[in-house]
């Protein structure tokens, strides 16, 4: 089992006589073999709660479990993979597309092996194996953030946790990378954490999704409820905000909310 599972956890920052909680006792699971969408304004939290899971921010309390056990925090092997909004800055600018491809590898394969499989992954999130020789910086950002996905598959992640990777790119770019995560959870039941905080990009890729607003769920479910029939206030303005969308103006308790 590769269920991730966030249970109870808090992230704060400061001292004590002046904290600040950035996540406040978040409950969430991501199922093996879907994905789960995490949305939110900026300063939600959102993103404090992947950088936890991958352990760049530290646990106030709570629990992050994968498969039921800790995830481990230490070590070159890591089941949680991220890519970040960002690739030109998650990307090495002195090492090559391969190279960083190369480096989160897991132990073992010699350098054929190694080299074939940079091929297969770039093949896989449609680059041409050729860019494996070249710098990042003379790759479009499209092709960044494709090269970045390569990187997080190579590790062979049982979770991977995409931060906000569509909303650096041009709209042209967007639907494209979107098509491409669909894909690569059709054909290699990739369970995956897909923050964004559009609605819309959200209901396109994923099955369930969160809302998260001031450090807490607010409502979570499947997208074909969340999204049809909201029920917290929040929930309603953002889908208020994506074009076309009317959410109902009342709703009636059912599901999941705090």
């Amino acid at each position: 089992m590769s269920e991730l599972r966030f249970d109870d956890v808090t992230v704060r920052y400061g001292t004590a006589r002046r904290p600040f909680t950035a996540v406040d006792g978040v409950s969430l699971t991501v199922p093996e073999g879907q994905v789960v969408g995490l949305v939110g304004e900026s300063g939600s939290g959102k993103s404090t709660l992947a950088r936890a899971a991958v352990g760049l921010a530290p646990l106030h309390s709570g629990e992050i479990l994968l498969g039921g056990q800790p995830v481990p925090r230490r070590g070159r092997v890591r089941p949680l993979q991220m890519v970040f909004q960002d690739p030109f800055s998650s990307l090495d600018p002195r090492m090559t597309i391969g190279e960083s491809i190369t480096e989160p590898m897991p132990p073992g394969p010699g350098r054929a092996e190694r080299r074939a499989e940079v091929e297969r992954l770039l093949t896989l999130v449609h680059l041409d194996p050729d860019v494996a020789g070249a710098l990042p910086g003379r790759l479009s950002g499209g092709q960044r953030q494709r090269a970045a996905l390569a990187r997080a598959l190579a590790g062979q992640p049982k979770v991977v946790i995409a931060d906000e990777i569509t909303s650096a790119l041009d709209v042209s770019i967007q639907g494209a990378v979107l098509n491409l995560v669909r894909e690569l959870q059709r054909e290699l039941g990739l369970s995956m954490l897909f923050i964004s905080h559009n609605l819309a990009v959200v209901r396109y890729v994923a099955s369930h999704v969160a809302v998260m607003y001031q450090g807490r769920i607010v409502e979570q479910g499947p997208v074909s409820e969340v999204l049809v029939d909201p029920q917290h206030a929040y929930t309603r303005e953002l889908l208020a905000a994506v074009p076309g969308s009317r959410p109902p103006t009342h709703a009636r308790p059912a599901r999941s909310t705090s």
